[in-house]
């Protein structure tokens, strides 16, 4: 039998609190004393009804004023323990979530990032995570508090005049059917919501990222402009949502007034016709009353539950993604050479290879250079070595043994990686160069920044290492960052080094200096350096030469000049005056 999907939504989130299964089995019992107190309110309206109003004893007054006060007194203690509790559980399911989403997150292939947007990742993480502690903390609250309180009042309406118990519950499926319906229309556009602001965290991550470029082109009103259409129509679906939960309040308005209407006239007959006591009815009366308001919550618990249910299913979408597998054996260096072997690369979902058939011997302490036309394959090449991408055909081996035995954690801890795009973190100084060996000391990193040629700039600046850099490193200057990032490869001291043309954002000055570093961290390590200025690569022990995913030539410097072929054409275009000479 098909579980009703009330309860399907309930168990899914339910399960996320699992790990806290102390305090929701707390809060429980504390909405069931809860609901006894609220029982007892109205079981106290029959005894003051006779005892004080109709038999005027002095006795009943006291001992049921004193009785209603001390029921106030613990309804309010017990209820801030119990909101509390699910509070904190609401607050520890976010927390937990979205440490473990993050830790997803980080641990994916390369090649899911090209997927899919930081904006959307990042909406994942806050606002879907976000989403669930709220009804953890109130919703889930007041299904325990509020369907304690519902059984407890029906139990006092029951015992006291079964018959006109009976009569309210005829307009239950009414309420049912109305709430199931409008809820099915609130997860859809929850979804709709969710994936809206999706784009606008999007967007506002784009344009503080490119503010330079935004600024230069003058599209800060065309930006504008976008985000007020895209935030109209997160406020559109938001006002949906509004409707669908008030439509929810008005139903329940309308068939709990269809109830009362019934009980009174019902009841009012029989009081009149002495069938039943004033005392009996407006206990009954108390009880129904009473239990309006939490029965109208309870049917907002179903549109909470609709959304946290879109809300996961967005979530659930990453945490299903395979991760990057950690199985293998340990790597414990190189000794003789990194080998490719008939190696092809198809990017996901597109036809054309980026790599074809590609046969490389780098030896150990080699320094190979890989040059080509834009789209030619260069990065695509090195990629695969620390395993961003699998190859689609083919194998790479590091002293004869394929890098898929290794486990990825101790491959690329030795492999060092200096890219053309800079990546700083909003950290000091000292954090980003300690980022290549979280262990190193204050000595290691300092002679790092010397290596680097970073050492002097540093300490002129007010706070020396303690610099925070800002986001990217929007602080420091287009050299700085880079010589920042040659330092965090410094102090990892890999064995094999990946240089996408790391001194191309140098001024000439930097750039005589950072080499000189950088020819000297190259001995007695592999190297592939990634080159756009073929000036850098003249002292390569071999350059190879990539056109459209394939290997066209492969030699030295002078030996590929003197072939003719594509690279002496590349060389000329850049260099045309001096090979003219």
């Amino acid at each position: 039998m098909k579980t009703p999907g009330f309860i399907r939504r309930l168990i899914s989130v339910l399960a996320l609190a699992r790990p806290h299964l102390d305090r929701v089995v707390l809060a429980v019992i504390l909405s069931i004393i809860l609901s006894g107190i609220n029982g007892a309110l109205a079981w106290l309206v029959k005894p003051a009804m006779n005892g004080i109003f109709l038999e005027k004893k002095m006795d009943m007054l006291i001992y049921i004023s004193s009785g209603v006060f001390l029921l106030y007194i613990m309804r309010g203690v017990i209820g801030f323990g119990q909101s509390y509790l699910m509070t904190s559980v609401g607050m520890k399911i976010v927390r937990d979530l979205r440490n473990d989403l993050y830790e997803h997150l980080t641990h994916l292939p390369v090649g899911r990032y090209n997927e899919r947007s930081s904006g959307v990742m990042l909406s994942r993480i806050i606002n879907d995570a976000g989403q669930l502690q709220k009804v953890v903390a109130h919703s889930v609250k007041d299904l325990f508090v509020e369907g304690a309180t519902v059984i407890a009042l029906g139990v006092v309406a029951f015992t006291r005049r079964w018959d006109l118990t009976l009569i309210s519950l005829t307009v239950l499926p009414l309420a049912f059917y109305g709430v199931g319906r409008l809820g099915k229309r609130l997860k859809k556009v929850t979804k709709d919501a969710q994936r809206k602001i999706s784009v606008i965290t999007e967007l506002i991550s784009e344009t503080f990222t490119g503010i330079k470029m935004v600024k230069v082109f003058g599209r800060e009103g065309v930006l504008v402009e976008l985000f007020r259409k895209r935030n109209q129509e997160f406020y559109r679906d938001n006002m949906r949502s509004t409707r669908i939960m008030e439509a929810t309040s008005l139903l329940m308005e309308f068939v709990g007034g269809l109830g009362i209407t019934f009980v009174l006239y019902y009841g009012g007959r029989l009081v009149i016709e002495g069938s039943i006591t004033p005392g009996d009815f407006f206990s009954f009366l108390a009880a129904i009353f009473m239990l309006y308001t939490p029965a109208k919550r309870l049917a907002k618990v179903n549109n909470a539950l609709n959304q946290a249910k879109a809300s996961l299913e967005r979530i659930n979408e990453y945490m299903k993604l395979q991760k990057e597998t950690e199985l293998g054996r340990e790597m414990t260096g190189i000794t003789k050479e990194i080998r490719y072997e008939g190696v092809s690369f198809r990017y996901p979902g597109r036809n054309e290879y980026a790599l074809q058939g590609v046969n490389l011997q780098i030896k150990r302490g080699m320094i190979l250079a890989v040059v080509g036309r834009s789209g030619a394959g260069k990065t695509t090449l090195v990629d695969l070595l620390p395993r961003f991408y699998e190859p689609t055909e083919g194998r790479i081996t590091i002293d004869g043994v394929d890098i898929r035995e290794f486990s990825l954690s101790s491959l690329r801890r030795h492999i060092g990686l200096v890219s053309q795009d800079v990546v700083l973190f909003n950290d000091t100084i000292r954090a980003n160069i300690g980022f290549g060996d979280p262990d190193s000391s204050e000595e290691d990193i300092i002679r790092a920044a010397q290596a680097a040629f970073a050492h002097e700039f540093i300490m002129e600046m007010k706070d020396a290492y303690d610099t925070v850099v800002g986001e990217r490193g929007v602080r420091l200057s287009g050299g700085q960052r880079q010589r920042i990032s040659i330092a965090r490869a410094v102090l990892k001291n890999p064995p094999i080094l990946i240089l996408d043309e790391a001194t191309s954002s140098l001024d000439t000055h930097a750039e005589m200096m950072v080499q000189k570093a950088l020819d000297e961290l190259m001995k007695n390590r592999t190297t592939i350096v990634i080159a756009h200025r073929l000036s850098t690569v003249r002292n390569a022990d071999l350059i190879v030469v990539l056109d459209e995913g394939r290997v066209v030539e492969l030699g030295r410097h002078d030996e590929l000049i003197e072939r003719g072929g594509v690279y002496r054409r590349l060389y000329e275009i850049q260099f045309s005056p001096e090979v003219a000479g």
